[in-house]
């Protein structure tokens, strides 16, 4: 089969206007690249549009007619919640210029709302929910809709039918490497966060799936509670094979915790000093669980910078948020890093409930403390399958607006019951990240380091004119760019107020990570015990998996 795999744009609030992020930080999508390498491995064509991409083209219908030049039998669209009615826009041209062409939806967004998706958009014929290979590859293969896991559908009565989960891929060395290849601009076009690596060019790789930890803001409802990662010899192989093939010196691990297992990573240590590949790196490790001999191993076998994920400084902020962190362990872990020669990046979300200006002002000042090299502070946005969600949109804890073109932490969609306007939470944003890069730490480490980051030099250099131009535009069209932002109006087909689908297992960490007591799962299962009833009687149904 002939399939197409779609990145959509999101959402740029200036239409014409370069999109900034794009400028400082553009990341080859890994999702269908994978997928892409997978189907192929299978014998199926399979072609890759990247909306975000170099030569992609602005506007909905521009880039649907490049997915529809590909000549696809199906197009599948990755998207996160932000993308999502980008992806629905262009899956409506796609629809009506070729109404035989199957379309399906991945990623976290549909994953982790399911089947009321498909009510509200009929141009979808297929959700794939959670891990997408197994499933995208059985509809390439013409399997009966019926027997295929992970898959939302429409039975021949219009009804939808949510088949069951299937089991979780266990040896991720069976994976293909990406397309790579597949990427247009691939990789001189692509390039990694700004004066975070120091030599070129850059790639991002992912080596493991899910997560061991349960943090409030974190939607888990793609890889679930299995943790599972690649071997140490398929990472090697896979930065070296970056190498050779696309002349790739440096690679942020995207993982959400690389160090989670010790022994792999001190396993992939050994083999990077005992055959080194020049290549330097990235990572994330936990604060509090890196011991001075892995970060050692790390810097000897070429980590450029670890971070970390702190979130707040204020103590009940932590606690609530990030569990199992604290303060001292932080600062350790600063000084551990630091005494290991590696550069180290604090992981920051403002705005979450329980949020106030003195605790930002409180986090503020411990960042600055810390003497980081690097920060990254997101504005918080809900995901529908986080453990925090159903108290944000209670309203309980602040006010939410719930457009999903907005929920890309660019922009301050919750506001805690602790500020008085947005504006207000802008304006303290603003002040902490101007703070942080005019600090005297800051500017001296930056001037030290002006030729290791020249390639990022040469990047905002390339772009200058551009930049300039922008910044011409947003200074003489300030107050209608503010009046935009406040008359911005819903897309007109987003639906408000769909609840999650989580399954028992997740339920059950949703409760004891937001319990204010300490909890045990079989306490939290014991809540919502009748809740799985009700629903599994809501939804029995004679044919295979669930419909509604």
């Amino acid at each position: 089969m002939r399939v197409t795999l779609v990145h959509p744009a999101g959402f740029n609030f200036v239409p014409g206007q370069p999109d900034f992020s794009v400028l400082a930080n553009r990341m080859p999508p890994i999702g269908i690249m994978q997928l892409a390498s997978w189907l192929e491995k299978f014998g199926h064509q399979v072609a890759l549009h990247d909306c975000l991409g170099p030569y992609a083209p602005p506007g909905i219908a521009a880039n649907a007619e490049i997915v529809l030049a590909s000549e696809p039998e199906m197009v599948g669209f990755s998207a996160t919640t932000s993308g999502f009615m980008d992806a629905v826009d262009m899956a409506l041209y796609i629809r009506e210029k070729r109404p035989d062409i199957r379309i399906v939806f991945g990623n976290v967004h549909v994953s982790s709302l399911g089947a009321p998706i498909l009510e509200h958009f009929p141009e979808i014929d297929y959700l794939v929910i959670g891990e997408g290979e197994g499933a995208l590859l059985d509809l390439a293969d013409g399997k009966p809709l019926a027997d295929i896991g992970n898959l939302i559908w429409r039975d021949p009565a219009g009804r939808i039918v949510v088949n069951p989960r299937r089991d979780r891929i266990l040896d991720l060395d069976e994976l293909p490497f990406p397309a790579y290849e597949k990427l247009a601009g691939f990789p001189h076009a692509y390039h990694l966060p700004l004066f975070a690596y120091e030599k070129r060019y850059g790639a991002t790789m992912i080596t493991s799936r899910g997560c061991p930890y349960t943090c409030s803001f974190c939607d888990r409802t793609v890889f679930e509670r299995l943790y599972k990662t690649n071997s140490a010899q398929y990472t090697y192989d896979h930065m070296k094979y970056l190498r050779d093939n696309f002349g790739v010196y440096h690679i942020n691990m995207y993982d959400d915790l690389f160090t989670a297992k010790k022994q792999r990573v001190m396993d992939l240590c050994d083999l990077l000093i005992e055959k080194p590949l020049g290549v330097q790196w990235n990572c994330a490790i936990r604060t509090g669980h890196t011991s001075d001999e892995m970060l050692a191993k790390l810097k000897q076998a070429g980590a450029l910078m670890v971070s970390m994920g702190v979130e707040s400084a204020d103590p009940g902020m932590m606690e609530r948020h990030k569990a199992g962190v604290t303060l001292d362990a932080v600062r350790d872990t600063v000084r551990q890093i630091h005494a290991a020669g590696l550069r180290a990046k604090g992981l920051f979300i403002f705005g979450m409930p329980g949020e106030t200006p003195e605790t930002v002002k409180v986090t503020s000042d411990f960042i600055l403390s810390l003497d980081l090299d690097e920060m990254n502070m997101t504005k918080f946005s809900p995901l529908h399958g986080a453990p925090i969600w159903e108290e944000c949109v209670s309203g309980e804890s602040g006010d939410f607006i719930e457009d999903w073109r907005l929920m890309n932490c660019l922009n301050f969609v919750f506001l805690p019951k602790g500020f008085s306007s947005r504006d207000e939470m802008d304006a303290l944003y603003n002040w902490h990240v101007k703070r942080f890069y005019d600090s005297k730490a800051y500017r001296r480490r930056f001037a030290g380091r002006l030729w290791q980051h020249r390639w990022s030099l040469w990047h905002v250099l390339k772009h200058l004119p551009e930049t300039i131009a922008a910044a011409r535009y947003f200074s003489a069209n300030k107050a209608q760019i503010e009046q935009a932002r406040r008359d911005f109006a819903l897309h007109p087909r987003q639906p408000l107020g769909l609840k999650p689908m989580l399954s028992t297992d997740l339920q059950v960490d949703n409760i004891v990570a937001m319990s204010p007591v300490k909890l045990s799962r079989r306490e939290a299962m014991k809540q919502i015990i009748p809740l799985v009833y009700e629903s599994q009687s809501a939804c029995s149904s004679p044919v295979p998996g669930a419909a509604l």
